[in-house]
């Protein structure tokens, strides 16, 4: 086991995303995850019902006790539901020195529902992006941040470019949502960019699959791989966890987070 990853999310109650799906991920490329729960969430495969907060105060202790005693090798945040959540997160993380944080804008669940308050996008802009190693939207979540429509490989890149602009060291384009039989990702940092391409999987049974891609990414950054290196293992591990998923629940099912069995490159 190598690799101490802290993370701060939202619980599903079904286990095929947030926190449940975050420690599956890590533990499977051989990581240590630890939680700081921000929210409580009574979910299944067809949707979000309802949503529960955690006091900030409460997440903050998570925190600190994890980062004090056991330490961590990256942070991977996901559903910060509200602007004082956002803003307790980040005063934590600066105060202790956060190691590299990967920054998953969880803002619409897969079955539609809003996990992100209004008021909270300016908050993350403001004060969360600054201080993100990687942050992994996709093209709604892109839009939203931004404010540019996201339909093409070059859109990805120009919203890329607004989202370096506000802070952070590098984004994930996530191209999943955009029709075609080939789904692109795109990796674009300062110094260039890298394109990770797979063809589409005809399936239903997605859920879960960015909370996994970005728990999975802090997971090799916390083992030392570089960001290109950490994205490309985290892309192959979600799309073998996408082809091979159980095909549980009568909606968007959860992924086959164990598959992995040699974890390192």
């Amino acid at each position: 086991m190598r690799g101490r990853v802290l993370i701060i999310a939202g619980s599903d109650s079904g286990g095929g995303a947030g926190i449940q799906a975050d420690i599956k991920a890590v533990t499977a490329l051989g990581g240590y995850a630890m939680t700081a729960v921000a929210a409580l969430t009574a979910q299944d495969t067809h949707g979000v019902r309802a949503v529960m907060p955690v006091p900030p105060d409460f997440i903050a202790l998570q925190m600190r006790l994890c980062l004090a005693d056991i330490g961590a090798d990256a942070v991977k945040t996901g559903m910060l539901a509200s602007p004082e959540i956002i803003e307790t997160v980040v005063a934590v993380l600066t105060e202790l020195g956060a190691p590299a944080l990967v920054v998953d804008p969880v803002m619409v669940a897969k079955g539609g529902q809003r996990l992100l308050e209004d008021r909270a996008v300016s908050v993350a802009i403001e004060r969360l992006l600054p201080i993100a190693t990687l942050l992994t939207p996709n093209t709604v979540e892109a839009t939203a941040l931004t404010g540019l429509a996201v339909d093409s490989v070059d859109d990805m890149r120009r919203a890329a470019d607004r989202l370096l602009g506000f802070g952070a060291r590098a984004v994930l384009m996530k191209g999943g949502h955009r029709a075609g039989p080939v789904v692109t990702d795109v990796l674009v940092t300062p110094m260039g960019e890298h394109t990770y391409t797979a063809p589409r999987i005809d399936t239903v049974h997605t859920h879960g699959t960015g909370c996994t891609l970005a728990s999975a990414i802090a997971c090799g950054l916390a083992q030392g791989l570089d960001a290109p290196t950490a994205v490309a293992r985290a892309h192959a591990y979600v799309q073998e966890a996408i082809r091979t998923a159980p095909g549980f629940g009568g909606g968007h099912g959860p992924l086959n987070h164990a598959h992995t069995v040699r974890p390192f490159p």
